[in-house]
Order: structure tokens, then C-alpha cells, then sequence
């Protein structure tokens, strides 16, 4: 790998251990991805906490030595500097006003809180969500990030024509200390063009049917290019969350088209760049139902638990629940948490929102979700979402069973304790 001058002397410790540290683990991890040279990056999102149980007895050592292993993979206990990349704090484990809520031990809730004023001193903004591009990181079109989080980096890629690879904790550890990232992937523009021709022949257009379109593609085209043609209606914010959400979850996608639509696309001819079309993907209603039937693998139409709210909600989303939830009581059998992130939660107060969905029994709760943290209410069995993302992973992760819809089937199945929804 080809370094500067300045990248060889922060390999050679000239500007302190951290960042020594930080370059050998770049310079390894693209040489094993034979990038030839590191790109600039001033946009890190990554994971920088504390809320696990396994890293208590690390916790002990200080919050230098919890970034030195779990974000630079070093076993030498480094002490951190300020970050040199804007950085910010994506999803994490605990909801730090409502961890309770969860049935997090307060130890553990203490222990995170002390790890964020460390984190924060450093200059990594608690952002807590895994929809940073809501709360105020919005990078341009073409500026090179160091990302992790499927949902984020599809995002970050397809709608916001930004540049990042699906990172982990390690390279963004080292990404935020050196300001550099290896150029591979997605930082290349030839890497960006469409490989597969989606026809749509049926109207997507409501936040659920853009999951289901995802969740089929994601199946169907696993870590390739979609370029999407058809009857689509013109997408907004969310539906685009959760279409590439879904897509990351069933599949690989880290990137998409949408002619006239993306920035990378303003005709089909540009999406493809050249690029042979690999092969065309019809998309009608026996795809649709597939993807539908695929998500909802419960049987029991008894709801213990409803999510909504990943990717996080954004402040339209909390508004809907809570009209839809005005002057209605959840059923004792039921518990509803609605996820978006603190800074948007915030906002929720404010309007009144938060107050609305907590008179009719459900949490607004923020910083994490239950896929991530492992938690949800006691004695759950059957869990109600309008994610895609969550009713892929929770069967998976937790054992439970779930039923996929829209928002007003989630929030009905939350008034009446029952799944009552399914394909219009």
C-alpha cells in the first residue's frame, strides 16, 4: 500500500501510539483488500460504547483500553486523543432514559453513561441512532465516509450519493483517529454502477410495500446493484429507509439506483455507466406475496409486543403513531415501544407526541432498538413490526416469532392484542 508522507509518519508514531495504531490495523485491513492507497475521510460513523455485559471486566482497565480493543483491535492499552474525522455514535444498546424499560441491570446504564462523556470528550457526537442522516449528518454527493450499519451505509450510498463501504468498529475506530479510510468498494466510481435491471409491474408506493420490494430484492440480488424501473410513485425520506433496509437485511445491497430519483442516476443509462445489465428481475404481486410471507413466520395471532421503529423513526413517523393512537388504550397483553432518535425523541416531547403515545400505555424510547440491545419485554413470544429489518433478524436472534405489516396493522394489533393484518 502506497502511504504520504503524512500517513507514514502517523504509521510511525510520529503523531503519538493511537494513531501508529490506528494505521497499521488501515494499512493490514486494505492490503488483505488489496486497496493500493487510503482515501481522506472527514465523516465517521461507528460504534463507540459500552452497554455490553462482556466488556465490564475491560471497563475496569479505562475507557482507553475499551477503544484500544474493541475500536483499534490492540491488545496495547493506547491513550486516545481527539478525534481527527467528524465522528459520531450510531445505534447502541441502551436506552439511557428508559433502560429500565428494557430490563438493563443500572450498572450496566451507568456504565455506558460514563463511557459517552469519555467518547464525547474525544469529539465522537452521541448521535445514538442508526439514522444519523436525521439528526444532522448529511454528507454530499461523492464526499468519501467511513460508515458502519447496513441501513445507514445504503442510505448514505443510494440517496445521499456519498461514498462508504459497510465498515465495522475496528476500521472506524481507526478512520476517526487518522481521518483516512482504505479506497476500495464503493469508493471507486466504477465500483458504483448498476449490475441489475428490477421491472416493476405493480404500484409501490406506502412504507410497507417499499420493505416488501426490498426484502424480495435483497433475496433475489444479495450484494449487487439494483436499478429500479417501473410503477414505483415517487419516494420520500422513509420509504427509501426502509426499502434499503430491507434490501440490507434479506440480502447484501449497499447500494441502488432509482433513475431520476438518485443522484447517481438520472437515467437508466447513467445507473448502469456502461455496465452490461447481468440480469433483469421482474417485481409483481406473486413477488410481493412471497416477500410477504417470508417475513411473517408467526402463527399465533396472540401479540405480546410491538416494535416500531427501525431504522428509527422519523418525527412524521411518531406523529402517525400517535394520531393513530389518540384517545385509545393498548391492551393489557400487549407492550408497544416506538423507536427514533433522542435528538428527534426530544422534538416528540416538545409536541406532545411522546405524551399521546404514553396515555395510551407504549414507550417512546430512543438510542437503541431490541435487535441490537437483545431486549425486549419479559415473556415476549410474538412480536408485531412495520420493519422488515426486525422481522428478519428477531425470529433469528431472540427466538421470537413475528408478523410484518403496516403501521396502523401494528398499532391496531397493539390496541386489540391480536394480528389482524395482512396483504390489501
Amino acid at each position: 500500500m502506497k502511504l504520504t508522507d503524512y500517513e507514514q509518519a502517523m504509521y510511525d508514531g510520529v503523531h503519538g501510539r493511537a494513531k501508529a495504531r490506528a494505521m497499521d490495523l488501515l494499512v493490514r485491513y486494505g492490503e488483505a483488500l488489496s486497496a493500493e492507497r487510503l482515501v481522506a475521510t472527514n465523516n465517521v460513523a461507528g460504534a463507540f460504547n459500552a452497554s455490553t455485559p462482556s466488556v465490564r471486566e475491560l471497563v475496569k482497565k479505562g475507557f482507553d483500553a475499551v477503544y484500544s480493543e474493541l475500536n483499534l483491535d490492540s491488545k496495547e492499552v493506547v491513550e486516545v486523543p481527539r478525534m481527527a474525522a467528524n465522528t459520531c455514535q450510531l445505534i447502541t444498546g441502551i436506552d439511557n432514559a428508559n433502560w429500565r424499560v428494557q430490563g438493563i441491570p443500572d450498572d450496566l446504564a451507568e456504565q455506558q453513561k460514563r463511557g459517552e462523556e469519555f467518547f464525547g470528550s474525544r469529539g465522537i457526537n452521541m448521535f445514538a441512532t442508526c439514522t444519523p442522516y436525521q439528526v444532522g449528518n448529511v454528507p454530499v454527493k461523492g464526499e468519501h465516509c467511513a460508515w458502519m450499519e447496513s441501513s445507514a451505509v445504503v442510505y448514505c450510498n443510494s440517496v445521499l450519493g456519498a461514498r462508504t463501504n459497510t465498515e465495522g468498529k475496528e476500521s472506524t475506530g481507526a478512520a476517526a483517529l487518522t481521518g483516512r479510510i482504505p479506497y476500495w468498494g464503493y469508493h471507486i466510481a466504477e465500483n458504483r454502477r448498476g449490475t441489475h435491471r428490477v421491472e416493476i409491474d405493480i404500484d409501490v408506493d406506502d412504507i410497507m410495500d417499499w420493505g416488501l420490494l426490498g426484502y424480495y430484492l435483497g433475496e433475489i440480488i444479495d450484494d449487487e446493484i439494483p436499478v429500479l424501473t417501473g410503477r414505483y410513485r415517487q419516494p420520500n425520506l422513509i420509504k427509501l429507509k426502509h426499502f434499503g433496509a430491507a434490501a440490507a437485511s434479506s440480502g447484501g445491497v449497499e447500494m441502488y439506483h432509482i433513475p431520476d430519483i438518485t443522484p447517481e442516476a438520472r437515467s437508466i443509462e447513467e445507473a448502469f455507466g456502461g455496465n452490461r445489465v447481468r440480469d433483469t428481475v421482474r417485481y409483481g404481486e406473486a413477488e410481493r406475496r412471497a416477500a410477504y410471507d417470508n417475513l411473517n413466520c408467526a402463527t399465533d395471532r396472540n401479540v405480546d409486543f410491538v416494535m416500531l421503529g427501525c431504522p428509527h423513526n422519523s418525527i412524521d413517523q411518531v406523529w402517525l403513531i400517535a394520531s393513530l393512537l389518540d384517545g385509545r388504550k393498548i391492551s393489557a397483553n400487549t407492550q408497544l415501544w416506538v423507536h427514533t432518535p433522542r435528538a428527534l425523541r426530544d422534538v416528540a416531547d416538545r409536541n406532545g407526541y411522546t405524551r399521546m403515545i404514553m396515555d395510551a400505555g407504549g414507550f417512546v424510547m430512543s438510542d437503541t432498538c431490541p435487535a441490537i440491545s437483545r431486549h425486549m419485554p419479559k415473556g415476549t413470544r410474538v412480536v408485531a413490526t412495520d420493519s422488515a429489518k426486525q422481522a428478519h433478524y428477531l425470529p433469528a436472534i431472540t427466538g421470537v416469532s413475528a408478523w410484518f405489516g403496516s403501521v396502523k396493522d401494528c398499532v391496531e394489533a397493539a390496541i386489540s392484542g391480536r394480528w389482524e393484518g395482512g396483504l390489501q
